[in-house]
């Protein structure tokens, strides 16, 4: 399933994509205007169970959060009751004072809530310190902080019942380079990834790119592998 809505005269560039890709999970696609990398694509999540859905990171301006917001409330025909953001760069958290504005409760790593308030960004609104279980109408979305990686505050999100892992930009599409190392912990990726791995998911979605399997997480472990 691809629904792909065009955003006509809005300031970030054109479309917002989202693609089924498990019976109760979609990968929201939106795009960032940047000086060093050009236009990117940016990938979030959102899982829906009994008409109520979790969305992981906002898309990448509040243009296209409003958009994706009344897609999953007037075609998928769900109640949005949380959003997680996985680290505080704007590809995350750029539309979350739409969210709030609409009063979705949002929900971030403590260390995030710390950094969005030293960037003067819109504040996540509830932080947790290693794991938040939300509970979706009896089923757990599952959010990690395993460590330092794209950010020292990146976590990962998890839906056991799909076995499908949000690994934001901690985790690479396969054949991507390094990206962005402003913020990076280059000591402690791979050691992050590992942890990430026991999770043993079967879809992976990055936080640009194109999703997989485990293999990502295999990547991604050999491309910031650090030689003690």
């Amino acid at each position: 399933m691809l629904l792909t809505i065009f955003l006509d005269g809005f300031s970030q560039g054109s479309v917002i994509n989202i693609t089924q890709i498990s019976p109760r999970t979609y990968v929201h696609e939106s795009f960032l205007q940047t000086q060093e990398w050009g236009r990117v694509s940016c990938n979030g999540l959102i899982f829906i169970n009994e008409n109520k859905a979790v969305v992981f990171d906002t898309p990448a301006s509040e243009e296209a959060t409003k958009v994706l917001i009344n897609i999953i409330q007037d075609s998928l025909k769900a109640k949005i009751i949380g959003l997680v953001v996985n680290h505080f760069h704007a590809d995350c958290l750029a539309g979350l004072q739409v969210f709030h504005q609409l009063n979705i409760p949002s929900y971030a790593n403590n260390k995030t809530v710390v950094l969005a308030k030293a960037h003067q960004y819109e504040i996540p609104q509830h932080g947790f310190e290693k794991k938040l279980f939300l509970n979706v109408e009896g089923d757990v979305a599952a959010n990690y902080y395993f460590g330092g990686a794209h950010t020292i505050d990146n976590i990962v999100s998890y839906i056991p019942a799909e076995k499908v892992l949000f690994g934001g930009c901690m985790v690479k599409a396969l054949g991507a380079s390094k990206g962005n190392l402003a913020d990076a912990d280059l000591k402690q990726w791979s050691k992050t990834i590992n942890k990430v791995k026991k999770l043993k998911p079967t879809i992976v979605i990055p936080g640009h790119g194109n999703w997989g399997g485990a293999e990502l997480l295999d990547y991604t472990e050999r491309l910031f592998r650090v030689e003690e």
